[in-house]
């Protein structure tokens, strides 16, 4: 196997293909200076000396610099060229690089592959990082080539096609996150939201109302108080979006009419979803745990006992407050824990151990175990302060009563569906039967001959 180049990704290249038990030569333009760089196992040579030992050649070099070869225009005939190269911005250029490549050099075959994996991975090999090579190329024998030589690396070869899927592979490694924008702007909207919200009535009612300076609540109470909301939302709308299309599926007896785009689109986010809503509650929950350690928490429990010592109160325990936290406590470390499972699992290291009914379990019936659960840490936090006209600052109710009503809404929907008439008919729908469908049957006559006719599947 060729490589050309000295770079970063040549080096890292030659040890693979070294560890992989191929003879590598590597082509030089000042191969004395270089040699160090490369294991022993691997010959160092000059360009023109290591395109005539190879019939392979992984084409390391920048886009740049591609005119530098044009002096190995005549050596390379027939060659497979195999282009590693990637752009610094997607869609940087009209012609993707591989094609230029293609149009610098006719006499040779080149194929787009590599580019995805890093020089870490493949020092280290295939066991760090992404296993999926894409390849393409208008030569399905050269590709074949190529695609045993990532078999070999320990890599998992995927076939794009022609040429023309080469801009496509070199915009892979530009994108950033494609999947966890939309969550991601989804969560900021709903941290914003709620952090207003909870700003009005603990930090500006008590100014306007009491002319009281409440601006330390900020850094942690009133971001601990806005950070249960948005993972308790976030968890309702992982499953939010299930129910939906089952009421689709219900209401048009079908499950081969496409979903809308944006329903599409929240179905296949539901895991970057989870996985916010579990990262907003790990952060709740390390907020908490700092809340007994500020200063104002420890000057407020210096205030409130010389109060009590001057109003002589002797006893200050409220057997329904302390009820209260102990179930709250424990009922949120419950959903935490069940939550922290959900994530794990979405990990495509665990996933992948796991059978389809073994994740389907737990994404599903534990998932929706977690969402009752954390409506009980929601229920038991508010308690019958709901009914307390104190409690509504500016007319506005607590917050923790708006966080309510999506959870309760799936939950209910759960329920409903759980019911045997309706579960009956969606576990049908979507196992192929339709609305209106027409189907075959066979009666037999008084005579006891039999015969056929047709009838609506829904009569």
């Amino acid at each position: 196997i060729g490589v050309l180049g000295s770079g970063d990704f040549a080096r890292s290249l030659a040890i693979r293909l070294v560890c992989s038990g191929f003879k590598v030569v590597v082509g030089s333009r000042n191969p004395k200076r270089k040699a160090g760089l490369f294991p022993s196992a691997a010959e160092v040579t000059f360009q023109a000396e290591a395109v005539k030992k190879t019939d392979v050649i992984f084409v390391a070099v920048f886009r740049e610099h591609y005119s530098t070869l044009c002096d190995l225009a005549d050596v390379l005939v027939g060659k497979i060229l195999v282009d590693v190269s990637n752009n610094t911005e997607v869609n940087h250029h009209k012609e993707s690089n591989a094609e230029y490549l293609a149009s610098l050099f006719p006499a040779c075959t080149v194929v787009k592959g590599f580019n995805v994996v890093s020089a870490w991975t493949l020092q280290s090999g295939a066991r760090d990082g992404n296993k999926q090579v894409p390849i393409c190329s208008n030569n399905q024998e050269a590709k074949r080539t190529v695609a045993e030589i990532a078999q070999v690396m320990g890599f998992t070869p995927v076939d794009m096609g022609c040429m023309s899927s080469a801009c496509e592979i070199e915009n892979i490694p530009l994108r950033l996150l494609p999947a966890w924008k939309i969550p991601i702007f989804l969560s900021l909207g709903l941290f914003l939201c709620f952090f207003t919200y909870n700003l009005i009535r603990q930090v500006i009612h008590p100014y306007v109302r009491e002319q009281k300076n409440k601006l330390y609540k900020i850094p942690i109470e009133v971001v601990n108080t806005t950070l249960p909301c948005v993972a308790y939302v976030m968890l309702s709308l992982v499953y939010l979006p299930g129910v939906l299309a089952a009421c689709s599926q219900l209401y048009y007896g079908t499950k081969y009419r496409r979903f809308p785009d944006w329903l599409d689109q929240w179905l296949q986010h539901r895991k970057q979803i989870g996985l916010l809503s579990f990262f907003c509650a790990a952060l709740h929950a390390m907020y908490s745990f700092c809340l007994p350690m500020r200063r104002s928490n420890r000057y407020q429990l210096i205030e409130t006992a010389v109060k009590q010592a001057v109003e002589k109160k002797m006893n200050v325990w409220v057997e329904e407050e302390v009820w209260r936290m102990e179930i709250y406590l424990s009922v949120g470390v419950i959903a935490l824990g069940l939550m922290s499972l959900l994530a794990i699992t979405s990990l495509p290291s665990i996933a992948n151990s796991l059978n389809w009914r073994e994740f389907s379990f737990v994404q599903s019936t534990i998932g929706f175990v977690a969402l009752v659960i954390s409506t009980l840490h929601t229920l038991t936090y508010g308690w019958s302060r709901a009914f307390d006209e104190n409690q509504y600052k500016f007319y506005l109710p607590p917050t923790y009563t708006l966080t309510l009503l999506v959870p309760c809404t799936v939950i209910l929907a759960k329920v409903i569906f759980s019911l045997p008439c309706i579960q009956h008919r969606l576990l049908r729908i979507r196992r192929g039967w339709e609305k209106g469908r027409y189907v075959k049957f066979v009666l037999p006559s008084a005579t006891g001959e039999y015969s056929s006719g047709e009838t609506s599947s829904n009569v």
